[in-house]
């Protein structure tokens, strides 16, 4: 029973981070595919985590704020394992794997350096905080649509973009004379 006990905690401790490369897109599914082989295989004890480093960002469409969830690093999902016998061969026979990051042809998959893993994690933690992260849709010189404000049904060219705002210079041509106006992203549209 000591030996059971021993050999667990042996293989608990020497857990390392893994990259896995997988079909781009289609992340999320393949790391199903890993967790529920590792359940249907009972190597619970063997493999820790899946972890597909995702990112959310809002994008604006028709005027519209849209909460999505991005995969930071596409084609790649981490794995916290201990790669001890079959494990490996397991996890590359699963459809849509493609194999180990930085494994040598025939040789042995490279686990990632504990400062990387940090650096990782830590950016998945950071992007998991940061919400408002929002792509900005337009262009300078784009001609939009007012949506929003008193200002509602004219178009306008694009002149400036405050980032840190979130909101753009737009001129719009009111009785025929140019007028710049301040909108934030949501007041506007793409013709």
């Amino acid at each position: 029973m000591d030996q059971v006990v021993t050999k667990m905690t042996e293989t608990k401790s020497t857990k390392k981070w893994y990259v896995v490369r997988s079909v781009s897109g289609q992340e999320n599914k393949i790391k199903s595919y890993i967790e529920s082989e590792i359940k249907r295989l009972n190597l619970e004890d063997y493999i820790d985590q899946v972890l597909v480093p995702t990112e959310k960002v809002i994008q604006i469409r028709n005027g519209k704020k849209v909460h999505k969830e991005r995969v930071y690093f596409p084609g790649y999902i981490m794995v916290q394992a201990s790669l001890a016998g079959e494990i490996p061969h397991i996890i590359k026979s699963i459809n849509g794997v493609i194999g180990f990051l930085g494994e040598t042809k025939g040789g042995d998959p490279v686990p990632l350096r504990q400062a990387e893993v940090n650096r990782m994690l830590g950016k998945v933690d950071e992007l998991a905080v940061k919400d408002d992260n929002v792509n900005i849709p337009f262009v300078i010189g784009e001609t939009v649509k007012v949506i929003d404000g008193p200002f509602n049904g004219f178009n306008g060219t694009v002149e400036k973009i405050n980032e840190e705002k979130r909101k753009l210079e737009v001129m719009v041509k009111i009785f025929g004379r140019k007028t710049p106006l301040e909108l934030s992203y949501m007041q506007v549209e793409k013709v």
